[in-house]
């Protein structure tokens, strides 16, 4: 339209902020297709150098240890070393590890750390899960569900977190090899029905111990049986323990061997290291106590009944114990 209103080729790329071949390449364009130059007509690049197959190829071999092939020089892939197998086995006549990184992201595959799975050796495994998640999904008419365990060793230390900050400009926390006061431990009791907590701070976590926190349960909520989800540490086990609870209205439900993971209060656990420890240097119990008692204080005035645990983990579909973790 400018070249049309007489516009020179120089004015019209200065105006446009164009070089003067492009404008001349517009108008010849123009001039030889009309109003069909205005459409660009893609080409697509050229076609992938790797096949498809190829790329689902490369992704499962990503997923072997080096070990599979005989390797025992190193235990994990590097970009470089992946490559370099790739290419010494005829898979693909090479490759950069810029293309490798995007064909496994493509493919889904990701660098991640590796996990422990603790196996659990409890023959009635299924049983004991299934009664904890009824406990939870239909609470009893009769009574509320209480999750007790225990948090520490709550040692005095500088502990590493994560804050806002500049970039390149982390918070610094002094470096401590001692470890003077002693610990403490923390015993505590998820209500379930209102989603508050409730603890208290020891020097031990020995049966004496846990029998008073379970004292002071029966005492908040008199009248109501109390089903008390815990693990199989030696002192909720106690005789003692076991005979008050007894005459007390309360039913201790242990969870299978190794499957604290289905202990609701441990999710809270997580919540309190990483909001109130985290990122800390407490120089005296008590000011560490302080911090715990605000954040449980914080948490409480905003808590819901707790409700829906896990509804979509495999767990729900669990009939036998799976020898390994999905």
């Amino acid at each position: 339209m400018m070249s049309a209103q007489g516009q020179s080729v120089p004015d019209i790329a200065s105006l446009m902020q164009v070089s003067a071949d492009y404008v001349r390449g517009v108008i010849h364009a123009f001039n030889e297709r009309g109003f069909d130059a205005l459409d660009p007509k893609w080409s697509g690049g050229r076609p992938r150098a790797i096949s498809d197959q190829v790329r689902e190829h490369i992704c499962l071999i990503a997923q072997t240890s080096p070990a599979d092939w005989k390797i025992t020089a190193f235990s994990t892939w590097s970009l470089a070393k992946l490559a370099e197998h790739l290419v010494g086995h005829a898979v693909v006549p090479a490759v950069s590890r810029e293309t490798l990184r995007r064909i496994l992201r493509e493919g889904k595959v990701s660098w991640q750390a590796t996990t422990t799975w603790k196996s659990s050796n409890d023959p009635d495994f299924i049983a004991k899960m299934h009664r904890v998640l009824a406990l939870y999904d239909t609470p009893p008419a009769d009574g509320r569900v209480v999750c007790v365990d225990e948090f520490g060793p709550l040692n005095l230390m500088p502990r590493k977190g994560r804050a806002w900050r500049p970039r390149r400009s982390p918070r610094r926390l002094r470096a401590t090899y001692n470890r003077y006061d002693g610990v403490m431990h923390m015993l505590a009791a998820l209500d379930l029905a209102t989603g508050k907590m409730y603890y208290r701070i020891r020097p031990r976590k020995r049966w004496r111990e846990f029998l008073a926190l379970l004292k002071t349960l029966r005492a908040r909520w008199p009248g109501e049986k109390l089903y008390v989800v815990l693990d199989n540490f030696s002192p909720h086990k106690h005789p003692n323990v076991r005979a008050w609870a007894v005459d007390n209205q309360v039913e201790l439900v242990f969870l299978p061997t190794y499957g604290s993971w289905l202990n609701w209060i441990e999710s809270e656990f997580a919540a309190l290291r990483y909001f109130a420890l985290n990122g800390t240097d407490h120089r005296s119990h008590a000011e560490q106590n302080a911090a715990i008692n605000a954040y449980i204080r914080w948490r409480n005035s905003r808590a819901e009944p707790k409700s829906n645990f896990a509804p979509d983990s495999p767990i729900r579909g669990w009939t036998e114990y799976p020898v390994l973790a999905a």
